[in-house]
């Protein structure tokens, strides 16, 4: 069964299909829509995942075997299996086309490839998983799709622009959807006053907003914290007080990084190599993130991800202190240079 990217939800919520592909190369759609499909699996008692990555010299036979063991943790599980191109060669299509024929019980089988070519489209392996599964070609948006989808997602932040400014966000963003989500979060996190009260924001509001965040990168700031560049990281902070800097603005940076190697920590500890648990980023974030990964370990970031929200209560005043100075500590901890260190963490 083929699905457009905005029915996924509505099938979900009717049930999980036996196997789910998602092909395209347009990464926020992919993600979002990958995301879904494993919350929904995990909110019907499927708490096994297991992650698989044909990868150059793949053993195809891995993902026969994973299909064909028994579970030893729960009843229920999940095959995230991820394809970087929809050729899966002669071996994968005959696996992927078995797999189809008889899906294991109690399992779903979540594939992440390419976009997928008129060969992809006209083969067996792919007319397989359609008869028992769900398709969902994620296609990158027109420049009039771009538009509503940036006007929806202000409105969820309660922002808004007028015509110019939602121009003037679609031209910054170039068609990169992830890339326009980051600004809106930013311009959540610097115009909540006017958000509140009800201001509209012009271009030229867009545009400083975007020049501050040049000069004083905040996410510069999570790089530098997550390889342990302590004097870089703390010259950043310093810019960033002495300027109009947010501190809201800092921390959702910060504990985004942090939430991130938290989760592939996880990845990791199960098995997953630095390589493959970070293959869907960048080439310049996969660098930053794989000298995050092997200077700490994953109690390290969870504890600054723990951090991140005692900040959170100093920066609302729910707790006293600086938030200033709470961030310094933050970013001393992620370099591994700590101002303070409880008990827990000596032993």
């Amino acid at each position: 069964m083929k699905l457009r990217f905005n029915q996924l939800e509505a099938s979900l919520a009717k049930g999980l299909a036996p196997v789910y592909l998602i092909a395209g190369d347009e990464p926020l759609q992919t993600v979002q829509a990958a995301d879904s499909v494993r919350a929904a699996a995990r909110g019907r008692g499927y708490d096994e995942r297991c992650v698989l990555d044909a990868e150059i010299g793949f053993d195809w036979a891995t993902l026969r075997g994973a299909a064909d063991s028994l579970s030893l943790f729960s009843q229920r599980r999940l095959l995230d299996f991820r394809m970087p191109t929809a050729r899966p060669g002669v071996e994968g299509s005959k696996v992927l086309t078995d797999y189809a024929m008889q899906p294991p019980p109690d399992t779903v089988l979540l594939v992440q490839s390419g976009k997928l070519d008129r060969a992809a489209l006209n083969s067996a392996w792919l007319k397989a998983l359609d008869r028992v599964g769900v398709i969902l070609q994620v296609w990158p948006f027109d420049a009039r799709e771009t538009l509503r989808w940036i006007e929806a997602r202000l409105a969820e932040k309660s922002l808004e622009v007028n015509d110019d400014a939602l121009r003037t966000l679609a031209e910054l963003a170039k068609g990169n959807l992830l890339a326009a989500y980051q600004e809106i979060e930013k311009l959540s996190l610097l115009y909540e006053e006017a958000s509140a009260r009800n201001q509209v924001l012009g271009s030229e509001t867009i545009l400083s907003a975007v020049a501050d965040s040049a000069r004083f990168n905040v996410f510069e700031l999570a790089a530098a914290a997550t390889i342990g560049n302590c004097a870089q990281a703390v010259r950043i902070l310093q810019s960033l007080a002495a300027g109009d800097g947010k501190p809201a603005l800092v921390l959702w940076s910060l504990a985004e990084q942090a939430r991130l190697l938290t989760a592939i920590s996880h990845e990791i500890g199960r098995g997953t190599t630095i390589g493959q648990a970070t293959r869907a980023h960048p080439p310049k974030q996969r660098l930053v993130l794989s000298k995050g990964l092997r200077r700490a370990t994953v109690a390290q970031w969870e504890a600054c991800l723990q951090q991140c929200a005692r900040v959170d209560f100093v920066i609302k005043g729910q707790e006293p202190g600086s938030p200033w100075d709470e961030l310094l500590n933050l970013i001393l901890k992620m370099c591994g240079q700590p101002l303070f260190t409880t008990v827990d963490e000596r032993v």
